[in-house]
């Protein structure tokens, strides 16, 4: 398998998994309706399991592309292929949704509320304020971007095995920093479900809300910016 490839599928199958896990605790009449949040925060964690068993020996197993930037930061990785991973990325994070839409079709159908049907594919704030959501995404982004470059690091290697380690870190960071935005800490994760929503033909949709889209963008970016340089500054000083 193609390492492009092996992103693509591989962010395809967390993004399955991980709305899924979202609709089928929100939306109307599905066997998991009105389940704990704890559900959405572990059906996430899988979905990165999942996600990254697949494509570790292929690609690396990034399936976000701030991962694929701050590797390129730090030097572990090349950034003529930065494009290609992010591109490939962000469709398979759509096609993700997009199944997920074919999954649950009837449900969508069958749901009242707007806003549900939009958080099936893409993160909202509990309360909005620009500073505040920002910051949330980028100190959760940070916390999981600064534990991969660890977790990649020549000693350690993230491998298939790796899968496990980092499907711990998402259901950690879920459990304590998902309840502002809903810790989206990828573009891929986000904005291309959001577009998905967007072009679906979804009975009684709302907008895309796309005034708050670019924040699960550039929080995540910032956030995994500044643990590359704090991972570079760790180096140094070591």
């Amino acid at each position: 398998m193609s390492p492009l490839l092996a992103e693509f599928i591989g962010t395809a199958a967390l993004v399955l998994l991980g709305d899924g896990a979202v609709a089928n605790v929100l939306l109307a009449r599905t066997k998991g309706r009105g389940s704990d949040l704890i559900v959405i925060v572990f059906g996430w964690a899988v979905a990165v399991f999942v996600g990254v068993f697949i494509a570790a020996s292929y690609s690396g197993a990034h399936l976000n592309p701030v991962v694929s930037v701050a590797l390129a930061l730090t030097g572990k990785f090349d950034w003529a292929r930065v494009p290609g991973y992010v591109a490939a990325q962000m469709a398979g994070g759509a096609f993700g949704a997009f199944i997920v839409w074919l999954a649950y079709r009837q449900h969508f159908a069958a749901e009242e509320n707007a806003d549900l049907k939009l958080a099936v594919f893409c993160t909202g704030p509990a309360i909005r304020s620009v500073p505040h959501n920002l910051l949330t995404e980028a100190i959760a982004t940070f916390a999981l971007v600064f534990a991969v470059l660890c977790m990649a690091s020549p000693q350690v290697g993230l491998g298939a095995m790796g899968a496990l380690p980092v499907a711990l870190l998402v259901l950690g960071l879920g459990i304590s920093l998902g309840g502002p935005t809903g810790y989206a800490m990828s573009p891929a994760r986000d904005l291309g479900p959001r577009l998905v929503h967007a072009l679906l033909p979804i009975p009684g949709k709302r907008d895309s809300d796309w005034g708050y889209s670019w924040i699960p963008v550039v929080g995540p970016l910032l956030g995994g910016g500044g643990a590359a340089l704090v991972y570079q500054m760790a180096a140094v000083a070591k």
